[in-house]
């Protein structure tokens, strides 16, 4: 017991006395709810005198011990509501055991109870329920953080962004709006799964195990399985395989998929993390296009009920149409330089001109991205696209059918960073083979992130892929946008973290 705080040595002497008066403070049995906090304060009215008979679990978030009565306030999933507690009412017999003992001396603040009663409006006119049953559900040993308020000053507030990404299950408890957060979340997920079901694509499944990593441009966790006696690679991305069922005949598949990069972890990234991809056979980039922009305005909608998000300082709309770019206008337009015709030395001299840093490994089109990254993506406050990559940087995307050098890939922006990535797919296998292999090259210059040659998807390409257009959005980074998140921990409920030093 030494390592324990006081309070922590006071619960559990507490649980000892619950024991000795024959009371279990873990009860196997279920106890029946039938309404919520929120539905009381929404739905009860004192004329119609409804909701005598009620029952509700929850938290006690604060007790009024005043003799003969209490008074006590209970948060469940929806909200809080007053608990009025009369000794009497609760204990009708000799025995105020209950009372005397169990609610005043061994409850503490964050324990689960059950109450059963009625509802009534006090004296001061707050929506409370005049308990009749009281139960002890589960006994928590340690104190949760308790807020402060005073005089409309908070004090000891749970903000310790270490402290809420650790411990998530005491920062939803303590800051309420962080479940309105991941429900958000959640919500945002359904609009974009309703509205691809509605199109009549289907969603499918792929490996998280892979034994060739591919689809992007990142480095792999990598694994071994004994029983196969082989390394696998936890996926980067579900593109070769969703691109296989394409091959395999149908018209149009997306995945919800947890993919993972072995690289820097910031407000923006995180190892872990969720994407969305879909592909569509016998459409191009300018049709995922016009698809993206309908599917984030109405996901926009149901989350706020309009187009308009607040996010920090900016007001961003998602109403249709966005703004384009091509990524060559989008470098001439921020910084005045068009670099279409520049070679490698030339992109080179334009980047330490301009004040970017350039890795030696860097090729053409990695100098390309770095340019449009550092001075032109952090200025994309409303949401656009960027358009037309070159061919170097987009090993999966399809030549542009007019412009030599370029593909047909886009990137909508916005708040300053990359939200979704999509291409007219590449199905000429003699060319996918000859990009894989210019990957190759990359990788034996020190490029960590080149991809790899799969040739089974080779093969697959070979037997056949349709024109189809693909995408791959960011849930993570969709989400902070959507509820105004300052960091990408902030909607992941359990983010990686360095280990807790102890």
């Amino acid at each position: 017991m030494h390592h324990l705080s006081e309070q922590e040595q006071q619960r559990r002497h507490k649980l000892d006395e619950l024991h000795k008066l024959g009371i279990e403070p873990y009860p196997s049995e279920l106890f029946d709810v039938n309404f919520s906090a929120q539905e009381i304060h929404d739905n009860y009215h004192v004329e119609l005198n409804n909701f005598q008979e009620v029952s509700l679990a929850g938290r006690i978030m604060s007790q009024r011990v005043m003799g003969k009565a209490s008074f006590a306030e209970l948060m469940d999933s929806s909200g809080r509501i007053q608990l009025y507690i009369n000794r009497d009412e609760i204990c009708p017999g000799e025995d105020k055991e209950l009372y005397n003992t169990v609610f005043k001396k061994l409850i503490d603040l964050g324990d689960f109870v059950g109450v059963k009663g009625r509802v009534f409006k006090t004296q001061v006119g707050e929506t409370s329920v005049h308990v009749t049953e009281f139960k002890l559900l589960s006994k928590a040993l340690r104190p949760l953080p308790v807020v402060k308020e005073k005089d409309g000053q908070i004090y000891d507030a749970f903000t310790d962004p270490e402290q809420r990404y650790r411990q998530r299950y005491v920062d939803m408890v303590v800051n309420p709006h962080v479940r309105e957060t991941f429900m958000k979340r959640t919500l945002l997920v359904q609009a974009m799964r309703n509205y691809l079901n509605d199109k009549g694509y289907l969603e499918v499944e792929t490996p998280i195990l892979q034994p060739l990593y591919g689809g992007a441009a990142a480095r792999p966790f990598k694994t071994f399985h004994n029983t196969l006696d082989m390394t696998l690679y936890l996926r980067i991305a579900n593109e070769l395989y969703l691109k296989r069922l394409i091959v395999g005949g149908f018209d149009g598949v997306y995945e919800f998929s947890k993919d993972f990069r072995n690289e820097g972890m910031s407000r923006f990234h995180n190892p872990e993390f969720t994407q969305m991809e879909l592909y569509v056979a016998y459409k191009d980039y300018y049709w995922m296009m016009d698809l993206v922009e309908e599917m984030v305005e109405r996901v926009a909608f149901e989350l706020h009920g309009k187009t308009e998000v607040q996010v920090g300082d900016n007001l961003i709309n998602f109403q249709r149409p966005w703004k384009r770019f091509t990524m060559f206008e989008a470098i001439q337009h921020f910084t005045g330089v068009d670099i279409t015709n520049m070679d490698e030395a030339a992109l080179r001299e334009t980047a330490q001109k301009l004040n970017v840093h350039l890795d030696p490994s860097m090729g053409k089109a990695k100098i390309i991205d770095e340019l449009f990254g550092e001075l032109c993506e952090p200025k994309l406050i409303q949401p656009t696209f960027i358009t037309d990559y070159p061919v170097e940087m987009s090993p999966l995307a399809k030549k542009h059918r007019s412009k030599p050098g370029l593909v047909e890939r886009f990137e909508a922006i916005c708040n300053g960073k990359e939200i979704c990535n999509a291409f007219s797919e590449l199905n000429d296998p003699i060319d996918q083979r000859q990009r894989f292999e210019d990957q190759l090259e990359l990788g034996k210059r020190g490029d960590v992130e080149a991809m790899v040659l799969d040739e089974d998807f080779l093969r697959a390409l070979e037997y056949g892929m349709p024109p189809t257009a693909g995408l791959g959005i960011g849930i993570d980074r969709l989400s902070m946008i959507m509820t105004n998140s300052n960091s990408i921990q902030d909607v992941l409920f359990f983010p990686q973290m360095k280990p807790e030093n102890n």
